[in-house]
């Protein structure tokens, strides 16, 4: 199991606008350079983003993207379940998923492998990460003020 380039570019995009002072806008342009993330493929991540209201599209001649809440109340769980959909490691995990999970030995380790990685995601908020970066590609990028 992987997870799409498209999650890891979530992130990155959620931990970078979260260095960033609260409210601040950023072109679609400079959020890739910053992230890392092409430019090309960074339309379609920052939609889903946008669907699930973890950033703002602003428009106009000072807009840009923010982030829709505080990074602390965003956590990495949420940014990947926004690209990928619910965590499910097996099928059988799924609501009406198979007849075996009564008797199935796999299935009660799938289940406890989902719902730790669901736990570690979910723990990890993407103003820890942010802290964490400190903001080691912003000194990459030019910003008004830089």
């Amino acid at each position: 199991m992987q997870l799409t380039r498209a999650a890891d570019y979530a992130v990155r995009v959620m931990i970078h606008l979260a260095t960033l002072p609260p409210g601040t806008r950023v072109n679609r342009d400079t959020l890739a350079e910053a992230a890392d993330v092409p430019a090309h493929f960074l339309a379609k991540v920052l939609q889903s983003l946008g669907h699930a209201r973890l950033i703002l599209a602003h428009r106009g001649i000072s807009g840009g993207f923010s982030l829709a809440a505080p990074p602390e109340q965003i956590s990495v769980l949420r940014v990947v379940e926004a690209i990928e959909g619910p965590i499910q490691l097996n099928v059988c995990l799924s609501v009406g998923g198979c007849g075996r999970q009564g008797w199935c030995p796999a299935h009660l380790v799938w289940a406890e492998a989902q719902a730790a990685l669901t736990q570690v995601l979910g723990s990890a908020s993407i103003a820890k990460l942010a802290r964490e970066s400190g903001g080691r590609r912003q000194d990459k990028v030019v910003y008004p003020w830089n």
